[in-house]
């Protein structure tokens, strides 16, 4: 048997401070997606996940919590991988960072960086924030607090280990420039390369003192290994790695990766730190990093902090498994952030999953039930247009998805997959059979439409199996078949001529009464809402001079060069019509005279703002933002707003009088 070609996939590991966001668990699928793709086309695929377990954070909760750390994360550990299984994901490696193996080589890694070299002894001197666990220069900090949380910081020293970064940059800018496809989206290339390499690098710490809970080092017991040499090592260490030279057969034929998928908030870890580590190690670099965008709530990060934040957990046990895989993986773009809420994975769930696919299984298997008992035959009765048309886009679609899976863009492969479920609606308003049926003479033809759709199904599931494994299993079993490999998806008529479908179709996906959906989504916010006022007494925060009305902390997002502000053009808008979006609890769709032309622009304000008070105000808009569909109305750009911690938004309004379409700069 010849071998086959081996596929080595990673995700960032999660850290095990608390429990993951459907954000988080977003990256999961999406591997997991990738993995079993590949799987059916033939790869030896091997997929790694895990926990990233060590750092001050853990060591802090696990005394908040009154545990050990150990127990601290075996518990989050737990959780996580709990999770990955509850979504269906199939990966073959769940590594820890607790792990013995990986503590044990990542000790030799960091002995061996040190002796030839590349780790040396110093100090950190400069301004400490205890929550980032950073340090900071007095240029970096912003108004004197620290640039990522906002927070106040202290002058600190602490004797480290650094790295010197800068011995092996030139290096890995002649690599990413000889090999453009190692970072994507190309965006993110830029972004590395503009703000970070170019500019030249500092020294890494990769060592602390001021805490315990991390891997010793073992020639200088007082030190622990920083979390990004100890967490980035887990792609080799997982494998098999030794950096004494006795790596394991396995590692020799997986490595280097060919695909570490990684959240666009950590991609300058594992494009720059990363590759530099494995330069010192004379390891080849991973074929390609992929910086995946966020999965947003009501288009903010998720955080706990601000309660904006959707549990997989809770999702799934409302909308089932696949749904959410579906939601989440047709839903997020290429390289822009997605957005999630209730309302929009409900909508999602009834017109695609429950209209489009499982409507068209339930009515293909019911007509082959009343007008054959079940028997599903060709006939060989061709109308060859419309039978022609439908084999034809049946049967060119696993090319098209292989081509965008080649490129990563699963959202768009998923939208081809549906275009045969689409088509085959189609058929069926195209050949009418329940007309046919009304003629004895034309039952050949009737037959032939049934065989044609469930031809049609059949190659749509199998392709849909790598996305949606448990749905795709299910339509399979009920046209009495088996999915297909991607080999027979480009030939139309292998179902078996007079196979028997069930005599008791199931409904795939039941369509959602949108006022359930929404109850549901009120109960959760509001014990998220308990759960945090709870939290929020328990550690006294209300006993200090500031209350949680004064000062608001918020997740920092990736810096961004003055190129990159040049491109936002934000206009003041003067709103002279509005209404409330149909059949939307949240929408509220506003006519914006911006200079002398008129812009549709939807928010979802309505909890704030009646349609009569947004009349007349001057607002702040962002005027070039890509026009988009929102509950099925045209958007065509962004009215910004201020949040505070309850939720309450107020709009941003210019302080003096100014005119409709005056520039904000």
């Amino acid at each position: 048997m010849e071998d086959r070609e081996k596929y080595y996939l990673t995700t960032a590991i999660a850290y095990t401070s608390g429990k993951p966001h459907i954000g988080n668990n977003y990256e999961i699928v999406l591997a997991d997606s990738i993995a079993r793709f590949k799987r059916k086309e033939g790869c030896d695929v091997f997929f790694q996940t895990g926990t990233d377990e060590h750092g001050q954070k853990i060591e802090l909760k696990a005394q908040e919590a009154g545990v050990t750390p150990k127990e601290f994360v075996d518990n989050a550990a737990g959780i996580i991988q709990g999770m990955c299984d509850m979504l269906n994901i199939s990966y073959d490696k769940f590594i820890r960072t607790t792990d013995d193996y990986h503590e044990r080589q990542v000790q030799k890694i960091f002995k061996r960086m040190y002796n030839q070299g590349d780790i040396y002894k110093g100090a950190y001197e400069g301004m400490y924030c205890t929550p980032c666990e950073s340090f900071w220069t007095e240029s970096q900090l912003v108004d004197g607090k620290c640039p990522d949380c906002g927070r106040e910081v202290k002058p600190a020293r602490e004797e480290a280990y650094f790295f010197r970064m800068s011995k092996y940059a030139d290096r890995l800018i002649k690599h990413i420039n000889e090999h453009p496809e190692f970072i994507q989206p190309v965006s993110r290339k830029n972004e590395m390369m503009n703000n970070f390499l170019l500019p030249g690098l500092q020294d890494l710490c990769v060592s602390r003192t001021s805490f315990k809970w991390g891997i010793p080092v073992d020639f200088d017991p007082g030190h622990v290994v920083y979390v990004w040499l100890d967490a980035l090592t887990n792609y080799i260490t997982g494998i098999g790695y030794d950096a004494e030279g006795n790596s394991t057969e396995q590692y020799k034929k997986l490595w280097p990766a060919d695909l570490h998928l990684i959240g666009k908030d950590i991609i300058r870890f594992h494009t720059i730190y990363w590759p530099i580590f494995l330069m010192a190690l004379d390891e080849p670099l991973p074929k390609q990093i992929f910086g995946h965008p966020w999965l947003l709530m009501n288009s903010s990060k998720m955080s706990k902090s601000r309660g904006n934040v959707l549990y997989a957990d809770d999702l799934v046990d409302f909308f089932g498994v696949d749904a959410v895989r579906y939601y989440v993986l047709h839903e997020m773009p290429f390289e822009n952030d997605g957005n999630a809420t209730w309302e929009l994975i409900a909508e999602r769930t009834n017109s695609d999953l429950a209209n489009t696919l499982g409507n068209l299984v339930n009515r293909t298997i019911s007509m082959s039930n009343k007008y054959f008992g079940g028997v599903v035959a060709d006939k060989g009765a061709v109308d060859q247009a419309l039978d022609g048309d439908l084999k034809a886009v049946v049967t060119a679609t696993y090319g098209k998805v292989k081509e965008k899976m080649a490129q990563l863009r699963v959202a768009d492969s998923l939208t081809e997959i549906f275009g045969i479920f689409k088509r085959c609606n189609k058929y069926i308003d195209e050949t009418e059979p329940w007309i046919l049926a009304k003629d004895e003479a034309k039952a050949d033809r009737l037959s032939t439409v049934l065989y044609n759709l469930v031809e049609g199904i059949c190659i749509g599931a199998s392709l849909l199996e790598p996305y949606m494994p448990e749905t795709a299993g299910k339509i399979a079993a009920q046209l009495n078949t088996n999915l297909r490999g991607f080999d027979q998806l480009e030939t139309f008529g292998l179902y078996e001529s007079g196979s028997k479908v069930t005599d008791k179709p199931e409904i795939l996906f039941a369509r959602l009464d949108m006022k359930e959906v929404e109850k549901k989504d009120e109960e959760m916010a509001a014990a998220m809402a308990a759960q945090e006022s709870a939290e929020t007494a328990g550690t006294g925060a209300a006993d200090g001079p500031e209350t949680a009305a004064d000062v608001i902390d918020i997740e920092p997002k990736a810096e961004i060069g003055f190129e990159d502000f040049e491109k936002l053009q934000f206009q003041v808008g003067e709103i002279i019509a509005c209404e409330a979006v149909p059949k939307s609890k949240k929408l509220l769709c506003s006519q914006v005279k911006i200079g002398s032309q008129v812009k549709q622009i939807v928010s979802g304000i309505k909890a704030h703002y009646s349609p009569e008070e947004m009349v007349g105000k001057k607002v702040m808009v962002l005027v070039n933002l890509k026009p988009a569909k929102l509950a099925g109305v045209l958007s065509e750009g962004m009215l910004l707003c201020a949040e505070d911690a309850s939720g309450k938004l107020a709009l941003m309004t210019p302080e003096k009088e100014m005119p409709a379409g005056a520039e904000i700069c």
